[in-house]
């Protein structure tokens, strides 16, 4: 029972870090499509792999957890979080606001990783 009870909180955890990798590369995407500057166009755009292959990642290894069906939607607070950064860039905040959105967009990704090291994780999986 106490083995179940930890694949299900390793399951939650890699969960939550997937939806936050899947917010990231939405993200990511937005900002590559609505910046200006060609360089940090580029930038975000190649982040958006990036992201895509640390989601892939953990969500293999559910798999080989045995956890058939990864189900996974968008975050309340990321949608909202991309809300804002559309309105900033309405407001002709520019690609500063952008960028400044991105910034705290990643703000929110480090905090789940370091509160995914709070737990106890498979050594592979730290």
């Amino acid at each position: 029972m106490a083995e179940r009870i930890a694949l299900d909180k390793v399951e939650s955890t890699l969960t939550d870090l997937i939806e936050t990798l899947r917010d990231g590369h939405q993200g990511f995407m937005e900002l590559g499509h609505r910046l200006e500057d060609p360089a940090a166009k580029r930038f975000f755009m190649e982040e958006t792999q990036v992201r895509a292959e640390y989601a892939a990642e953990l969500e293999n290894e559910l798999h080989r957890m045995g956890v058939k069906d990864v189900k996974v939607s968008a975050s309340t607070s990321s949608k909202a979080h991309r809300f804002w950064g559309e309105l900033k860039a309405k407001l002709g905040g520019g690609d500063h606001a952008l960028l400044d959105t991105a910034e705290q967009g990643e703000d929110v990704a480090k905090k789940a990783y370091v509160d995914a090291l709070k737990h106890d994780l498979p050594t592979p999986l730290r």
